[in-house]
């Protein structure tokens, strides 16, 4: 009586145990299939994904960013100029430092500012450049470089 349960028990244990790797054969497989698809429409460039909204972006970026910020600056590097020069006793105890000093973050400021859209796109180019690895050897998106 005891060794038919035990058949039994593995008759039962074979069928779930191959059920299961069924499934997960065929939910590895599903994943796979669609992070392949995925992995392709996120390696695409944004001018590639869609031109059109890139452009408008770019324009966006160029003509109202880039002049609300460079009225900021303009602001804080005035303000900046007129408290230094009010501490030092109107150029009395003045150093040229302070003054090469203020022109260095001003062309810092500007540069960044002026290329802030051409540094974001240099970043999403090299990012999608990243290798992808996964466990699986068989995967769709596994590379070495």
């Amino acid at each position: 009586m005891n060794t038919i349960i035990e058949r039994i028990t593995e008759a039962i244990k074979d069928i779930l145990i191959g059920l299961i790797k069924s499934c997960l054969d065929n939910m590895f497989t599903s994943v796979n299939e669609q992070v392949g698809t995925i992995a392709g429409q996120v390696g695409q460039t944004p001018q590639g994904w869609n031109a059109g909204i890139f452009n408008l972006i770019q324009n966006i970026s160029q003509t109202v960013i880039v002049p609300i910020a460079g009225l900021i600056i303009t602001f804080v590097l005035c303000y900046e100029l007129i408290t230094m020069v009010t501490q030092k006793n109107n150029f009395h105890e003045f150093e040229t430092y302070n003054i090469f000093l203020w022109i260095f973050k001003a062309y810092v400021a500007i540069y960044l500012v002026t290329n802030t859209f051409n540094i974001t796109m240099v970043i999403r180019k090299n990012d999608r450049d990243l290798p992808l690895y996964f466990h699986s050897t068989n995967s769709v998106c596994h590379h070495d470089q």
